[in-house]
């Protein structure tokens, strides 16, 4: 100890001196040479300290790889505090250096294991620190997570929560535009540290990394990231946001957006945030108490005509009657502005899905940017009246009282103050996203998902006031069954489609020669109209007929909407039989003389024409209902048969409708322009669960579009007589059972996907 008063020794005396101390932790003057040795290491390792020779600089670091995991083993937290401090600045010097020490699982394991087995609070920010320093590289993220490096820091967190005498209260500070979490100067940020390094790892994890985490230790932590979570949403909605100079307490790198990010992550494959609902209970509340009655609603009312269901409850209190706890809380019209600022205080932005989405992780670079967000007006939320005069719809909100864009903007809690302020006005109140805000009603919409073979439905709430309309007369782009919960409400249905199935996201404008001797329906409570896609329709809670207390109630509703997505129309079922008819058959048709480039391009000038013929023909814009499952024995059976019938009628139409002739203009047009010419079929890529691209198949890649129509022309009779041969063989080849296996694929694809995203968004709200 002397001889080191009087002289610094240099870095091999440093690591020899270290490395004997060592043999002998518990004797002190040992725990104080190593200790004088790490902060040695570390005054080599800053940024400022001189650069060293290459030959010398590697010497130093494999002399520091070498030491740190029996400094990290050490029984002593001081000593594994400063092992700890060196891994974080090693880390910090360089990526190659950052790599060098991940590479070293001794360290790595140590590194984690240590999390759970110091007491030290020192000790446990110094390694929590060291954690989320390793783990600014990719490569470093990979390697904690390879030795459960995640598990043991989620562990560590409810370690670090349990000793703590009080709980972390969050405060959100901008900087650069980014809402940041930090913690008052006063309180230890350890806590919010572990926090920090578990959304780090968590937001990197594949999905199959997320799948592996413990349940038990999910459900664990998430009481405590929903605490935490809840009052990060209150100061959002509150815009009690600080500016970074008046912080005065230690600031994370954690986002607010990082934050939601990691409770989605962790939630999207969770079993139990949806509270089952039986399939006979929805079947008899929605569409009739008889077995037979949803094959009566498929024959005589599905896609083709309205329907009402008088369905009021004897006991509203039942248990089994659906939505009975939005119906509770429904007690009188004064509880109406307060049930409604309660829902609104408690729901976050849910941000639509792209139709075509089925990667279960990819929908979060889209939407990470505003996941968490308070709702998002026109998106999540509007409030709205028609004008009894003019009968166009107004707004509350202009753009002077809610900000530059009401498009994009969040509400306040001062916005929904107004929004109590519009519905005395006669505003209203539309919210949408309900299935992804509350789970009583995500059970109900996953079953009627299920009777009608799509990914997921749809649900919105409407709360209208007394003597008052709110959208103006319209059609939709998916069919609705609307559930009157509240009040009474007087519906207006007109006998004639303004467009017969119309896709999702086509022009919604009414032509008002169709508006003409409406049906006119009075929804109570109970009651449920379906409403086909395409007829136009209108309501509100005005009324001639009589004194009836009930016309000068307001009305609350949710609309079940059933969006067909592409994949899912019988021109889908179509498109995947057609690819799996190819697949099986290929082979068989080289055989007879077609090159492999006449064939692949004949089959999808055939997808062409399937699409062309969609667009007159409206039995291959009706749901396919393939994939219902749920639904009682025997209407599955019938349902088969009649899915078969129908398949049986597409094939006869596309046989004698295709034309070789219009599919090769519908290609013509975006290859001119350098487009993709099957982008509207990207998603058959997935079909059989395996991605396979189109131009691939095409014989031509990406980049080769150019060069599809000179092919064509160059070899015009024979891609003809291909066109013709192969659409004979599919029409006579093409088997239901094989498109039925391999669409069904497809679609619990595409559910998994649409589950994943409904349990991500409900966690953000519980």
């Amino acid at each position: 100890m002397r001889q080191w008063k009087k002289k610094n020794p240099n870095k091999i005396t440093l690591f020899s001196l270290a490395l004997a101390a060592l043999k002998n932790p518990q004797n002190p003057l040992s725990k104080t040479l190593i200790l004088k040795c790490s902060n040695q290491f570390l005054h080599h390792l800053h940024p400022k300290s001189p650069v060293p020779s290459s030959s010398s600089a590697e010497s130093f670091l494999n002399h520091i790889v070498a030491l740190l995991p029996p400094l990290l083993h050490s029984s002593c937290d001081d000593i594994v505090c400063a092992a700890a401090k060196i891994v974080g600045a090693a880390s910090l010097v360089s990526i190659e250096v950052n790599e060098r020490i991940a590479c070293d699982l001794g360290i790595v394991k140590v590194l984690d294991a240590s999390i759970l087995r110091v007491r030290k609070m020192a000790a446990k920010k110094a390694l929590c620190n060291a954690v989320l320093d390793l783990s600014i590289t990719s490569f470093g993220c990979q390697r904690l997570l390879e030795v459960s490096g995640l598990n043991y820091l989620m562990l560590g967190f409810l370690q670090v929560q349990k000793s703590t005498a009080t709980s972390m209260y969050i405060n959100i500070v901008k900087n650069e535009g980014d809402a940041f979490l930090g913690v008052q100067h006063d309180q230890d940020p350890v806590s919010l540290l572990y926090l920090t390094a578990v959304a780090a790892l968590t937001n990197f994890c594949t999905s199959e990394q997320l799948k592996r985490i413990p349940s038990r230790l999910k459900e664990v932590i998430f009481p405590h990231l929903g605490e935490i979570w809840s009052k990060v949403r209150e100061q959002l909605l509150a815009s009690k946001i600080l500016n970074l100079s008046e912080v005065k307490f230690f600031m994370s790198n954690l986002t607010v957006q990082n934050l939601a990010e990691n409770i989605f992550r962790l939630s999207m494959d969770s079993p139990a945030l949806i509270n089952s609902i039986p399939s006979e209970v929805v079947i008899g509340h929605i569409f009739g108490p008889w077995s037979s009655s949803f094959q009566n609603f498929i024959l005589d009312n599905w896609e083709s005509s309205p329907l009402v269901i008088r369905n009021q409850p004897k006991d509203p209190e039942a248990p089994h009657i659906l939505f009975s706890s939005f119906m509770h809380s429904l007690t009188c019209e004064e509880a109406l502005p307060r049930f409604l600022s309660s829902i609104m205080r408690g729901t976050v932005s849910c941000p639509p899905v792209a139709l075509n989405e089925i990667d279960s992780l990819n929908f979060l670079n889209d939407i990470r940017d505003t996941l968490g967000s308070p709702m998002i007006y026109q998106q999540d939320i509007r409030v709205v009246k028609t004008n009894l005069h003019s009968k166009s719809e107004e707004h509350y909100f202009q753009e002077s009282s809610i900000g530059s864009s009401e498009t994009s903007k969040s509400l306040s809690a001062d916005d929904i103050l107004k929004c109590e302020a519009a519905y005395r006005e006669g505003y209203t109140i539309a919210l949408r996203g309900m299935g992804f805000r509350f789970n009583s009603i995500a059970a109900v919409t996953q079953e009627i998902a299920s009777f009608f073979g799509q990914p997921s439905v749809g649900a919105n709430l409407y709360v209208t006031p007394p003597d008052a309309q709110g959208l103006s007369c319209h059609y939709d782009d998916h069919c609705v069954f609307v559930c009157q919960l509240y009040g009474a409400k007087q519906w207006a249905v007109f006998p004639q489609p303004a467009v017969k199935l119309p896709r999702l996201y086509e022009c919604l404008e009414v032509p008002q020669a169709l508006l003409v001797e409406s049906r006119q329906i009075l929804l109570r409570k109970g009651d449920v109209l379906y409403i086909p896609r395409g007829f136009a329709h209108q309501a509100c809670t005005i009324t001639d007929l009589g004194a009836s207390s009930e016309v000068h109630e307001p009305s609350v509703h949710l609309t079940l909407a059933i969006e067909i997505e592409p994949p899912f129309e019988w021109e889908g079922f179509a498109h995947v039989a057609l690819h799996q008819w190819s697949h099986n058959k290929g082979f068989d048709i080289l055989a007879l003389g077609t090159s492999k480039n006449l064939l692949a391009v004949s089959v999808n000038l055939l997808h062409i024409a399937i699409r062309l013929i969609s667009h007159t023909e409206p039995m291959f814009r009706k749901a396919c209902l393939v994939a219902a499952s749920s639904l009682p024995t025997e209407t599955e059976d019938w349902l088969d048969k009649n899915q078969r019938t129908t398949f049986d009628l597409v094939i006869d139409k596309i046989n004698k409708l295709s034309s070789f002739t219009d599919s090769l203009k519908f290609l013509q047009m975006p290859v001119q322009r350098d487009e993709d010419p099957f982008n509207w079929l990207r998603w058959l890529e997935h079909a059989n669960g395996r991605e396979v691209s189109i131009m691939d198949n095409l014989g031509f890649t990406s980049d080769e579009i150019c060069k599809i129509l000179p092919f064509i022309y160059q070899h015009k009779d024979d891609v003809e007589g291909a066109f013709v041969l192969i659409k004979s063989k599919f029409c006579n080849e093409a088997l239901f059972d094989d498109a039925k296996e391999s669409f069904r694929c497809l679609h619990s694809m595409y559910k998994e996907a649409r589950m994943r995203y409904l349990n991500g968004m409900l966690s953000l709200h519980q």
